[in-house]
């Protein structure tokens, strides 16, 4: 198992938005990908769940769940990008397995794999 590191993970305010307006972002149904090519942010993954999505429960557990399949496959992430991961709405009742696949293809599409 591969464990996620907190200081992996984007924190400030600054570093979203910088991520959200300098990044590429790609989408599927089930969640939003930005990919942002940065040596100062390189490794960093945010996670996102906009107040659309519904209450703090269901927030949170979207969040987990992006959480969770970037876990499973950050090993096959490149070193040199920072990410962040937006759920939609679509996601709010799958399971983990659908959230993977969801991120799988869109890292696939944007060649953020070895």
């Amino acid at each position: 198992m591969f464990k996620l590191p907190k200081r992996k993970i984007l924190r400030q305010k600054k570093d979203f938005q910088r991520v959200y307006r300098c990044g590429r972002s790609y989408a599927n149904r089930y969640l939003v990908l930005y990919v942002f090519p940065s040596e100062e942010l390189e490794g960093k993954v945010g996670f996102a769940a906009g107040k659309k999505l519904g209450n703090a429960v269901i927030r949170n557990r979207v969040k987990r769940l992006l959480r969770e399949s970037y876990r499973m496959n950050q090993e096959k992430v490149k070193p040199d990008i920072a990410l962040l991961l937006v759920g939609r709405h679509a996601l709010v009742g799958e399971k983990c397995s659908t959230a993977q696949e969801a991120f799988l293809s869109l890292g696939r599409k944007a060649g953020i794999f070895h």
